[in-house]
């Protein structure tokens, strides 16, 4: 399996170095798409959609809570830190596995998913992790089963907390309640 996941490394990273337009492409891909998922939620929280951009933000934090554990207990060393490929990205030492960006990113998607007001923003989310996932393989700090690992993290993720949305609500109902105070003490 090791040495699967090193030459499916391989193949995707050799195209970095090669166009520096893609190069960029891919780097802003990479570093960024958390932060438009982030922007997402946000674009939900002041519409309609305060509930699903809170089972998304559980989602998210239960997945990188998730890579945090696996981390501790399982080390995979990042494609560098194996002498193999070509970095665009400069990365600290540490595991690989799974990747936090792809889960993050992930976990946020496959949530909205599940809700059909926002079923359309979670496939357009969707494409934009896995994308996310392909460019850390591409810029060479991740490699493809670190992807892989962050898919399963984020679909658990996603099914544990929807198994318990409904007593989530309560801290949902307890947090907009809480917003909708601070918005009108803004307005007197």
């Amino acid at each position: 399996m090791h040495s699967l996941n090193q030459n499916i490394f391989l193949y995707i990273n050799h195209f970095a170095g090669q166009n520096h337009k893609v190069d960029f492409l891919m780097t802003v891909i990479a570093q960024y798409i958390p932060y438009v998922c982030i922007g997402i939620l946000l674009y939900l929280w002041f519409t309609s959609e305060k509930n699903e951009a809170l089972y998304s933000g559980y989602t998210t934090t239960l997945g990188v809570i998730l890579n945090q554990i696996i981390g501790i207990f399982y080390f995979h060393p990042r494609p560098f830190m194996d002498n193999l490929g070509f970095d665009l990205l400069s990365h600290k030492l540490e595991t690989s596995f799974p990747s936090d960006h792809t889960t993050f990113s992930l976990s946020i998607a496959l949530m909205l998913l599940t809700f059909k007001s926002t079923r359309i923003l979670g496939i357009v989310a969707s494409i934009f992790a896995l994308w996310c996932g392909i460019a850390r393989v591409y810029c060479g700090v991740h490699y493809p089963f670190d992807i892989l690992g962050s898919v399963i993290v984020a679909i658990c993720s996603a099914i544990i907390i929807h198994l318990f949305k409904n007593k989530l609500l309560y801290l949902n109902n307890y947090i907009i309640s809480i917003n909708n105070k601070i918005i009108r003490i803004s307005n007197d």
